[in-house]
């Protein structure tokens, strides 16, 4: 019989990957906060204001919804809720539309390979925290 996921004790490293994960996607929060929400276009150098004016609308939306879903599903793992896992699906999905907007859309020009890099990591770490709220779920420490 395959045992993997039957219900265990909750181990004792969960709550510091619970909060480890509620910070990285607030950190993830304040940087779209910051990136299109406070910022000056008409003070940021040349090549910044046209990277953000290059960028499409349905980017910056899915950029949007990752971040708020994934905080969302976080703030749930540290509470231990079962609605983490689908929010958080929701976070990388949204991620991975992100990230490709960014390598297709006009924007691409405007970018470097550091900016990309920092993309996928973006979209890695998404996906680890995923794994983390599905794997919290399939041993049953999310109610």
């Amino acid at each position: 019989m395959d045992d993997r996921f039957t219900p265990r004790p909750l181990a004792g490293w969960y709550m510091a990957a619970a909060i480890g994960s509620l910070l990285l996607m607030a950190g993830a929060a304040a940087i779209f906060a910051t990136h299109h929400l406070f910022v000056d276009v008409t003070r940021l150098p040349l090549d910044q204001r046209r990277a953000l004016e290059a960028e499409p609308a349905w980017v910056s939306l899915a950029a949007g919804v990752a971040v708020l879903t994934g905080f969302a599903g976080a703030l749930l793992l540290v509470l231990k809720r079962k609605a983490a896992e689908p929010l958080l699906m929701l976070s990388l999905i949204a991620t991975l539309a992100w990230l490709a907007g960014l390598v297709v859309s006009p924007l691409r020009e405007s970018l470097s390979t550091n900016d990309i890099a920092v993309a996928v990591f973006a979209a890695l770490i998404n996906w680890t925290i995923y794994w983390f709220a599905r794997h919290s779920r399939q041993r049953g420490w999310l109610h």
